[in-house]
């Protein structure tokens, strides 16, 4: 028996997706941590293309509100400000970690398939639904983990924190895209929050050790 063509939704959902996930390796990839705020504000945008799709496609007029806020915030706004405190530093390079790019490469891949057979396993089929782009927006929350852990600096980690929401709001927009609006509005405001935490521990935390290495942290005994 011949499966269904994918609608139009699902095919949108599942390229966007795609792109989130490529956008979150390639930062795992950047040496430069200018390159990485630069790529999670590209990350964000296509988040936002996907939010005005399904606004579009789904006719939930509110979701246009929220692209409108997730182009402002996380596009326009947190980039700014990482940048702004990246000028006052004279750090460029993204710390490294004890594992190389490509093992670091070979980790996301892992995980990234570890989603897909978790996904899998859920026996998920519904025309509704987007198994792929969900079993994608959870591999990009698994990678931006692995960026947060196996890279020794503050930017680094605060860009995987930010990028691991935007596997969130990829998830939520094809899983439950019928939220009242004031929920995913709350998801940018914790963001906000965040923003705010690290670019303090960013000021303090450089303006102390003269550097953005975790390190030192790292070997703090509790």
């Amino acid at each position: 028996m011949a499966h269904p063509a994918p609608s139009t939704f699902t095919g949108a959902a599942d390229v966007i997706a795609v792109l989130v996930l490529l956008t979150e390796f390639a930062m795992l990839r950047a040496p430069l941590l200018r390159s990485q705020v630069r790529l999670y504000a590209f990350q964000s945008l296509v988040v936002t293309v996907l939010a005005i799709v399904v606004a579009a496609t789904r006719h939930i007029d509110e979701l246009y509100v929220l692209a409108a806020l997730s182009f402002a915030l996380k596009v326009v706004i947190v980039p700014k400000i990482v940048l702004r405190l990246l000028s006052n530093s004279e750090v460029a390079l993204a710390g490294s970690s004890a594992y190389g790019v490509a093992t670091m490469t070979l980790i996301a891949i892992a995980v990234s398939i570890f989603s897909f057979f978790s996904i899998g396993a859920l026996h998920l089929q519904s025309t509704a639904l987007p198994s792929t782009a969900l079993a994608i927006s959870v591999a990009v929350v698994l990678v931006a983990f692995v960026l947060i852990i196996l890279r020794s600096d503050v930017v680094s980690q605060a860009i995987g924190f930010f990028s691991l929401e935007n596997g969130v709001s990829v998830a939520s927009l094809v899983v439950a895209s019928g939220l009242p609006v004031i929920v995913d509005v709350a998801f940018l405001f914790d963001l906000l929050v965040a923003v705010v935490v690290f670019g303090v521990l960013m000021r303090v935390h450089q303006g102390r050790s003269k550097t953005l290495s975790t390190d030192s942290l790292d070997r703090l005994k509790g």
